[in-house]
């Protein structure tokens, strides 16, 4: 995996290579290179290097007024000068991962048909059937490892954005890159766009996809199989992450091709090792042990059954028989406890429906059942009240609260809220960022249980060791090793993840976790190396400008 650009390929030179967003320098070309690359003249004479450019485009963008000016003004950059945005955005990980991912990219996909500047991915529509190969070969790269994929049903929880929702695959592996380091050249956006139930776009004159309602049944299916015959055949090395698909079809196309191809489902799979090793280490906290929990889930979606499915397995490789295991979890969904008896429990969701009396409401459920650990994957803004928080307090001398809905809108409850309403007891985190909480004297650094600190390195990983298949077991190390990298001075202010400007690092040891079940489990063809983490290492993209000549 290269750094760059390959460098046997025929550089544009004159103006073209200004318009290139992979080769363009801007002002950071040389005087040599200016000669030679016919560029002499076409830029400013004053010769800046990387840091220095830095400065200019960190200035402008802190005088943005909104977030989503904010959004547009780095992807901008992005589509001019490809190297400078992803030195930035690591430099400053912080202050702008919330901007290029969640909670903005959720505002950019809502109005993606308004501020779209220039085409980034692959779009495969309806009209394309029978021609999905010949697409995807229209993709500049030879080589693929990484394709984010979506259908734009669920938009985190905004719902149906139809091509609106291209913002999620353009996200996610921009922080493939920025997170993980995996070569932007090896990363390849797709939208599948099979229409939309949004009247209010089919209304929209400005929508970027097809006028028509969202095909479904056996013509959706095989849209999808001959997508995922394509791409192996074209990119046969690319893991395929299937992002942001309806819970009608996520479950299900997971288990139809995870044991056919390389891929995965990062709201079922990445969502439930965030939240795992978020677990791990609030465990850290009370000094407890797994077994002994009871996790409440406020939501039975892809996020909460695929957190409950990842602890049973997690149980079950501590020696935990699997009807034991399955018996810690509980959910609440929009017709209150899932219970044994209860009428119209879906298949995802009868191995957690267990024997007891039915419970109507959130609050009613956690005085029946005591939870220690209450999580919320709901997308309902708001459900985690001054009553839940008390009432988890009053079972609890240190209840861990973790409010993961996405944006920060449909946020269960916010940092202030379940610190203030536990009195400073709550173990708290959320899926959007929130500001630190001063109360009682002490400031609380509330955890944000992004997928960030998971998938990238898995992504890494997986395409290091060319394993053929992403496990479950994979996802248990990477949370395993992300617990093990939060510090005892994060559990001192609250953190149950480690700080973001120690993800890269994080993330090297996540890909290196994976890999080493690759090897273990005989997935792959490749010896495995003597200095697993040095080879994962060396294949790390930096951002770093080199001379063309």
């Amino acid at each position: 995996m290269s750094d760059q650009p390959n460098k046997n390929k025929n550089i544009p030179t004159g103006i073209h290579l200004l318009q290139n967003p992979v080769w363009n320098k801007g002002t950071g070309f040389s005087k040599e290179e200016r000669e030679q690359l016919n560029i002499r003249g076409l830029l400013p004479p004053r010769i800046f290097s990387e840091s220095e450019q830095a400065l200019r485009i960190i200035e402008n963008f802190r005088k943005k007024t909104t977030d989503l000016e904010k959004y547009i003004y780095l992807i901008s950059l992005q589509d001019r000068n490809e190297t400078l945005f992803y030195r930035i955005l690591i430099d400053n990980i912080d202050e702008m991962m919330p901007i290029v991912y969640t909670p903005t990219v959720g505002e950019a996909c809502q109005k993606f048909d308004h501020i779209f500047r220039r085409p980034r991915g692959l779009y495969i529509s309806t009209e394309d059937r029978g021609s999905m190969k010949k697409i995807l070969q229209n993709w500049p790269e030879e080589k693929v490892g990484m394709v984010v994929v979506t259908d734009g049903e669920r938009i985190l929880g905004l719902g149906d954005q139809g091509t609106n929702g291209m913002g999620i695959p353009i996200g996610k592996l921009t922080l493939y890159t920025a997170c993980a380091g995996v070569s932007p050249h090896l990363c390849l956006p797709i939208m599948l766009d099979v229409g939309t139930n949004n009247e209010e776009l089919l209304k929209n004159p400005l929508y970027l996809g097809e006028f028509h309602h969202r095909l479904y049944g056996e013509e959706y299916d095989d849209f999808i199989e001959e997508f995922v015959q394509a791409v192996q055949e074209v990119y046969p090395e690319a893991i395929i992450q299937f992002e942001d698909f309806s819970n009608r079809n996520a479950f299900r196309l997971l288990e139809k091709y995870r044991d056919k191809v390389c891929c995965f489902n990062d709201d079922i799979q990445g969502t439930a090792s965030v939240a795992l090793s978020g677990i791990f280490t609030s465990l850290r906290i009370t000094k407890s042990k797994l077994k002994d929990q009871k996790i409440l889930f406020f939501g039975a979606g892809e996020a909460g059954l695929g957190i409950g499915s990842l602890v049973v397995n997690a149980l079950v490789k501590e020696g935990v028989p699997i009807d034991e295991a399955r018996k810690i979890s509980w959910y609440v969904d929009s017709r209150g406890l899932v219970v044994k008896d209860r009428k119209n429990v879906t298949k995802h969701k009868k191995p957690f429906a267990h024997e007891h009396p039915f419970s109507e409401t959130l609050l009613e459920a956690i005085h029946d059942i005591k939870p220690t650990i209450l999580i919320g994957a709901s997308g309902q803004a708001q459900t985690f009240t001054q009553d839940v928080i008390e009432t988890m307090s009053v079972y609890n001398e240190r209840p861990v609260i973790f409010a993961l809905s996405n944006p920060t809108s449909k946020s269960e409850c916010t940092a202030e809220q379940a610190y203030q309403w536990s009195n400073g007891n709550a173990i708290f985190a959320s899926g959007s960022p929130f500001d630190s909480v001063t109360l009682n004297g002490k400031t609380f650094v509330p955890g944000q249980g992004n997928n960030a600190y998971v998938f990238p390195g898995i992504g890494l990983g997986a395409i290091v060791s060319e394993t053929r298949r992403i496990t479950d077991e994979m996802f248990i190390e990477a949370a395993l090793t992300l617990s093990k990298y939060v510090t005892e001075e994060d559990l001192a202010k609250g953190r149950v993840y480690p700080a973001l400007d120690r993800i890269r690092d994080v993330s090297a040891y996540i890909a290196e976790a994976v890999a080493r079940v690759a090897y273990a489990s005989d997935l792959t063809e490749q010896e495995k190396p003597r200095d697993l983490l040095k080879v994962i290492k060396s294949h790390i993209y930096e951002p770093n400008y080199y001379s063309y000549i």
